[in-house]
């Protein structure tokens, strides 16, 4: 492999590379906050609807298509250049933030989401890569950390914004807020992001983003089943899984006839960019997964409202900004990123050992202060296996392998939702006892649970508290298994400006 000097910035001027930066963050949280901000705002979307059955489609439709068309918009990006690529993907977004908003019934939301998901995942993956575009290695470190800020305070604010928000507007107004900031963001990216056009022919791996796309919905699908075909283990979702394995082999050989991969499967060789792929799915499981089952955790078992519940999420953010901050720095300084991500999963870890031991009773200082420290662990490593992909891959595939990175955060992230639906249906599934005023305990909203007698909403919160320590116990083995790829990754040094795109060791590695 040759050595190569990182390409100059696209923007020189300080000033307009800020404002754009800016633009850039407005169009992340608001690709972001969409999945959050349902969390709270889901009891009166069903009261609204019904079919609290479909609780998790809501949020998977969105994940779900946004993960499908990730690497897709990372090689359109590569090959057809930056900026028209992102401004198709926000205008797809907020014409399915306008349908969502305009909804007539519950499947129609759904598909809307799905519409919102394919213009979603455009912008999370151009965001990653025009950064790359715009600012040097070391300096791409502190400002992936202001990103990852963004990416996460999104996460945390959301199911505050969406209970406020659909209290005093009705819940449309979480959908409809999208269409202004879609088009303010598309006139400053239009007139401020310069054009930088690739220097080679376009060649579009149409069956490689098939391929991928199908492989990645039937794995969620069949992490799904039961809640779909009613068990995990079903004749349809065996035909699922097997249709799955079909895809991905297909997809591979594929690929490596393909003159222009969605995935370069060269990238695999290099352990770097493979082990940080592993913590990005992990991760993707751990922290954006988790947060509509939070939201309900909080709700059912300390019995807090909506917008109260939503308040403690403040906390998550607290710890989020402080690690995530103070990572963005200090990776910036020494270029070094494995410690963080060793120390993140760790905390990570122990903050899912101790949730899993709440009862019902447990202070909600103690619950602020666990919730605190998964803040704390998901802001230390969130710009980790961007920054580490982008410094393994040549540059003619930074935007593949950006994508490929987010597709495993938004697809581990969307498998955790359905591993955690099934374990919440199966626990609250073994429930024998009748709860005095509740016919059924899967049906019962926040408002309704208010109303209950105190003895009756007692039972209600240790029953959903026993059925939560299994899902947390699950959250536990999954960031330890992260943390198991953290430590064996390659102690690698990032460039300073001017220097070779990656440092010696991982040159000769990805050249065996």
């Amino acid at each position: 492999m040759d050595m190569q000097l990182a390409p100059a910035p696209l923007v020189t001027d300080p000033r307009r590379r800020l404002i754009l930066f800016l633009f850039l963050m407005t169009a992340m949280f608001m690709a972001t906050l969409d999945n959050q901000i349902v969390s709270t705002a889901l009891p009166t979307i069903v009261g609204e609807f019904g079919h609290l059955e479909r609780f998790g489609w809501i949020g998977s439709a969105y994940l779900l298509s946004l993960s499908a068309v990730m690497p897709l918009y990372g090689k359109l990006g590569d090959l057809f250049g930056r900026k028209y690529v992102m401004m198709t993907a926000i205008m797809i977004f907020t014409v399915g933030s306008a349908v969502c908003g305009l909804a007539v019934s519950m499947n129609t939301l759904i598909a809307a989401r799905v519409l919102q998901g394919l213009g979603g995942g455009g912008i999370m993956v151009s965001i990653f890569a025009v950064n790359a575009d715009l600012f040097e290695p070391r300096e791409r470190a502190r400002y992936q950390s202001y990103s990852s800020l963004v990416l996460m305070a999104s996460g945390a604010i959301g199911p505050v914004l969406g209970g406020t928000m659909s209290d005093l507007f009705g819940w449309r107004s979480i959908f409809l807020v999208n269409v202004p900031i879609g088009f303010i963001v598309l006139t400053g990216l239009a007139f401020m992001l310069p054009y930088r056009k690739p220097h080679r022919r376009p060649k579009i791996d149409y069956a490689g983003a098939l391929l991928l796309a199908m492989t990645t919905t039937s794995i969620v699908l069949a992490t799904d089943s039961s809640e779909l075909f009613g068990a995990l283990i079903s004749p349809q979702s065996i035909g699922i899984l097997a249709f799955g394995v079909i895809c991905a082999v297909t997809w591979v050989f594929t690929e490596r006839r393909a003159p222009e991969p969605i995935v370069p499967l060269q990238l695999f060789r290099n352990s770097t960019f493979s082990l940080l792929l592993v913590i990005s799915i992990m991760g993707g499981a751990i922290a954006i997964g988790m947060v509509n089952y939070l939201a309900l955790f909080l709700q059912t078992t300390t019995g807090l409202s909506p917008s109260a519940a939503g308040l403690l999420f403040i906390l998550l953010t607290g710890g989020l900004v402080c690690g995530s901050l103070t990572a963005g720095r200090i990776i910036s300084k020494t270029g070094r990123y494995k410690p963080f991500a060793i120390a993140s999963l760790t905390c990570s870890a122990t903050a899912f050992a101790l949730m899993s031991q709440i009862h019902a009773g447990t202070p909600i200082v103690f619950i602020g202060a666990i919730m605190m420290l998964h803040g704390i662990g998901i802001g230390l490593a969130q710009q980790v296996p961007v920054i580490g992909v982008q410094n393994a891959a040549p540059a003619r595939d930074v935007g593949a392998a950006t994508g490929s990175v987010t597709l495993s955060r938004m697809g581990g992230a969307s498998i955790a939702i359905s591993i955690y639906g099934a374990i919440i249906a199966s626990e609250l599934g073994k429930v024998g006892v009748s709860i005095p005023g509740v016919a059924d305990i899967e049906q019962l909203t926040p408002k309704m649970m208010a109303a209950l007698p105190e003895a009756s909403r007692q039972a209600v919160a240790d029953t959903y508290a026993a059925a939560f320590s299994p899902l947390f116990m699950t959250s536990c083995a999954i960031a330890l298994i992260g943390l198991a790829a953290a430590i064996m990754l390659k102690p690698v040094q990032l460039p300073r400006a001017g220097e070779t795109t990656r440092p010696q060791p991982a040159t000769a590695e990805a050249a065996e």
